[in-house]
């Protein structure tokens, strides 16, 4: 006996599509695929009339030590990326708690660090680390240059959704907490706050891509990520097309990898709510 399916938040939203709308989606993914197809023709006939498909501009890709040097390139970018999320989320943690505060001081302190960090570019504050923080006398790695400014940019984002969150549980929750004796501060943490982080997991992932995506700022301060280290292999090979092509399948693939993690939580949370 087959088991039926049950049905998502997609379903209750949308009406299923009918013959005549079913058809013309087959049209239109058919033209999609013949354009991407016709550009990636077009793009590899460029490349083959300016000579960037000549075997002197792929060979080192054979080669153990391009791959190996690639690598750790990209194990940095990923240290980073994660480094960089950590604090994001622990800051946006404490911008939440303040945001969501009665302390009218600390509210607005919260809510005018949120709109700062989210205003201001990301590329402002790696500059801002890279040359006015080193004339305090303060040192910092390039490593953390680069982490610092990412997470400080991402953390209003991050706040804010924390906040999206608990606002979205049921306040019958709260109430039920409080009946039952608990303290606001516990009520938060026992009942509220993981309720409300399920509803955001891929929120926070998708902000987690924006993170990786940040991080390749790092040539600016010469944090040898898998930027800079691709700009180091075309120094040295000058080619540019053909290594700027493999790291920008390099981050496809991980930023594919990540939303897809984020399409089945949230398919998964769908699930169990409609169960």
């Amino acid at each position: 006996m087959s088991k039926t399916k049950k049905p998502s938040i997609r379903d209750y939203l949308y009406e299923p599509p009918g013959p005549r709308t079913r058809t013309w989606i087959r049209v239109g993914t058919a033209l999609a695929l013949g354009l991407i197809a016709a550009l990636v023709y077009a793009v590899i006939h460029q490349f083959a009339v300016t000579g960037q498909l000549k075997a002197k501009y792929w060979s080192f890709f054979s080669r153990w030590t391009t791959w190996r040097f690639i690598g750790q390139g990209l194990l940095t970018t990923v240290e980073v990326a994660l480094t960089a999320a950590a604090i994001t989320f622990a800051a946006g943690f404490l911008l939440m708690r303040g945001r969501l505060s009665r302390h009218a001081i600390l509210w607005r302190l919260s809510a005018g660090l949120i709109s700062f960090t989210r205003g201001v570019p990301t590329l402002l504050f790696i500059y801002f680390f890279f040359l006015v923080v080193p004339r305090t006398g303060v040192k910092l790695s390039a490593f953390w240059k680069i982490a610092l400014p990412v997470a400080i940019s991402a953390c209003g984002v991050v706040a804010e959704a924390f906040r999206g969150g608990v606002n979205a549980v049921p306040r019958g929750q709260r109430e039920a907490a409080l009946s039952l004796g608990m303290t606001e501060r516990r009520a938060f943490y026992r009942i509220l706050f993981p309720q409300a982080f399920r509803y955001i997991i891929p929120t926070l992932i998708a902000e987690l891509v924006i993170v990786l995506k940040d991080t390749t700022f790092a040539y600016i301060v010469s944090c040898a990520d898998l930027m800079q280290n691709a700009r180091v292999l075309i120094s040295n090979y000058d080619a540019l097309v053909s290594t700027y092509l493999v790291v920008a399948v390099i981050y496809i693939l991980i930023n594919y990898g990540l939303n897809r993690l984020s399409e089945n939580l949230a398919g998964r949370e769908s699930r169990r709510k409609t169960a």
